[in-house]
């Protein structure tokens, strides 16, 4: 009887443990971000804390474009950067340069190495007769996604909002 009641204990203590580690729907990664990039970017939106001007002036006139392979030096500055998926968020028109890029990788990739290609790639003097200082283009990530922000005036607010995003 001993025995039964010792391997009963076992087992429980076993079972709770596990309960303990498990992580919910299989999520091996509490704090990475899930959904569409267009729900990412519009959270990142809705929660910055943007100068009234910027929210005059560009977040009418913002589109979003779908980054193709085709597209990727245009706006991550180098050909050939694999990714899962990708989107920009511009301005149609407006007197100053902007941009925010939301990038999701491949699974296993290396997210550092593919940070680094972009901020020593990217370029900050893309646009016509504009540009941002290169001080001032923000590149980071949460697990998969990889932000790249350039902005002279709004790259603070924006990514603090995006890093807001992880708790």
């Amino acid at each position: 009887m001993k025995k039964l009641f010792l391997i009963f204990l076992t087992l429980a203590l076993i079972l709770s443990f596990a309960a303990c580690q498990s992580n919910p729907a299989g999520n091996d990664q509490p704090n990475a971000l899930t959904g569409s990039l267009e729900d990412i970017l519009g959270e990142i939106y809705e929660t910055a804390e943007l100068s009234d001007s910027f929210k005059e002036y560009i977040m009418d006139g913002l589109q979003t474009t779908v980054i193709t392979a085709e597209r990727c030096e245009y706006y991550l500055g180098k050909a050939g950067i694999e990714f899962e998926e990708a989107i920009a968020s511009e301005p149609i028109m407006m007197p100053s340069a902007y941009e925010l890029d939301l990038v999701r990788v491949k699974e296993g990739a290396d997210v550092e190495a593919i940070k680094n290609e972009i901020k020593e790639n990217v370029n900050p003097m893309k646009w016509i007769c504009v540009g941002i200082d290169p001080e001032n283009v923000i590149v980071d990530n949460i697990d998969d996604v990889i932000i790249v922000i350039l902005s002279d005036n709004e790259g603070k607010a924006l990514h603090d909002a995006f890093l807001a995003l992880k708790e």
